[in-house]
């Protein structure tokens, strides 16, 4: 009989070979293969990986959830990593852990108002929403795709309390100028990097600025662990009221197998519970149950170990879409940087200009008739979508670059797995397009 150390052994040779056999050396045909926007990209190690991990059959967090918070907090430089089901929840979370009365009087309420965008993605805007707060929404920069910081500074009143952002598509915000509003007028600043691991700011990871920031591991995201989401700050108050309210607003905080980590599980006094209450049924919050199971975790530890190269890759690949692009200035607005900042892009955007002789939609026809993924900026206008027509809200100022965002921007992928090929291909039906527009007019 073979021992669980061979066998283990034995089943991680067979995996890497069966990634070999289903996976790997998967070929290119223009033309005929999609050119996707996003996708996972991974090796045997993060199959290896998962199947150790399901032979624990711990199934809930455990020993590769310890270690791929431990890798993300030190990726990014934080004291806090917090797993979590989605980048969703993970907003949800770091939101709704500002509403804590472990925070004192400095914490959200209820009719609160919130600084954020409409061009952008609603899981972004829904926390502000589900607290029963007021989101005051700010227009965006073309270009740039992130909030005017004159219309922040035009929408703060005595009744903000946060600034709630995303950094749009890997590219960051200014960071120096919000964080400079955020200490005069005492305000929390929570920075949503779903799509930006890896982007930074004057040297610095993004989600470093704020009090409390989030990331997504979904397929199209930086790197995936299929569903899943970290919430990370260095506040050890809002570090436990996330978990908390992960956690189903339990206060205990022992992690999964463990007993009696704060010494009087059967000692402490906790409202008008009795003396001595079971710590582990004490809640303190109004909680959900958004865990991950430690074998999403396992694949995470191998995509934390690629992650410097993914990110290298998505630079090259938006540098190449620049140069594809540049001979067309006079027909799109091409993507910049923000100032001090060097993004880890998650897509190439673009806006077709009002004199281009052609419509976004129809551009992005053509590109799908010809396999090529695009996508719109997200939700375009939020106050356009069905599911915000009677929300409470505040609109900062006219949202005129939302509007055009809306009706003529999309994106193009630049994730690790497209190629320079794939790129070449993408121009090349650009410029045919191109071409037969003019010939047509």
């Amino acid at each position: 009989m073979k021992n669980e150390k061979e066998l283990r052994k034995e089943i991680a040779t067979l995996v890497s070979e069966f990634y070999q056999t289903k996976f790997a050396n998967q070929k290119y045909i223009p033309g005929k293969s999609p050119v996707r926007y996003a996708g996972r990209v991974f090796d045997e190690k993060e199959l290896v990986s998962l199947v150790d991990s399901s032979l624990d059959f711990w199934l809930t967090e455990g020993r590769y959830a310890e270690e791929f918070q431990s890798q993300f907090a030190d990726f990014v430089g934080v004291d806090y990593a917090i797993l979590t089901n989605s980048g969703s929840s993970a907003n949800l979370l770091a939101f709704t852990a500002l509403t804590s009365e472990l925070l004192g009087e400095r914490r959200l309420k209820a009719g609160d108002e919130v600084i954020s965008v409409a061009a952008g993605f609603p899981t972004t805007v829904n926390p502000i929403i589900q607290n029963n707060m007021v989101p005051v929404f700010c227009d965006v920069d073309l270009g740039t795709y992130n909030v005017k910081i004159s219309d922040i500074e035009k929408a703060i009143t005595s009744k903000t309390r946060a600034i709630f952002l995303a950094h749009t598509l890997g590219n960051p915000y200014d960071l120096d100028a919000i964080v400079e509003l955020v200490k005069k007028h005492n305000l929390w600043l929570i920075e949503d990097c779903c799509d930006a691991l890896g982007s930074t700011y004057k040297g610095k990871h993004v989600g470093t600025f704020g009090h409390v920031a989030t990331c997504s591991f979904y397929p199209a995201h930086h790197i995936t662990i299929g569903e899943g989401g970290m919430i990370f700050t260095n506040d050890d108050v809002i570090a436990r009221a996330v978990t908390s309210f992960r956690d189903w607003g339990r206060d205990c905080y022992c992690k999964g197998g463990e007993n009696n980590t704060c010494g009087k599980r059967f000692s402490g006094s906790y409202g008008t519970l009795p003396k001595g209450y079971d710590h582990k049924y004490v809640y303190s919050h109004i909680g959900y149950n958004l865990k991950v199971t430690d074998m999403q975790a396992a694949i995470g530890v191998e995509q934390m170990k690629k992650l410097p190269h993914f990110v290298a890759r998505r630079k090259e690949n938006f540098k190449a879409w620049t140069e594809g692009f540049r001979a067309w200035t006079d027909k799109f607005i091409l993507p910049e940087a923000t100032k001090n900042s060097d993004p880890s892009w998650f897509a190439f955007p673009v806006t077709v200009k009002p004199n281009a002789g052609f419509t976004r939609t129809e551009l992005t026809d053509y590109l799908a008739s010809h396999q090529i993924e695009t996508r719109n900026l997200f939700a375009g206008n939020l106050l356009r979508q069905p599911a915000y027509a009677k929300v409470a809200h505040r609109v900062a100022s006219e949202l005129a670059n939302t509007e055009i965002i809306m009706n003529d921007s999309f994106f193009l992928g630049t994730y690790p797995g497209l190629t320079q090929e794939q790129i070449n291909h993408t121009i090349k039906l650009i410029q045919e397009f191109l071409t037969t527009r003019a010939l047509k007019r």
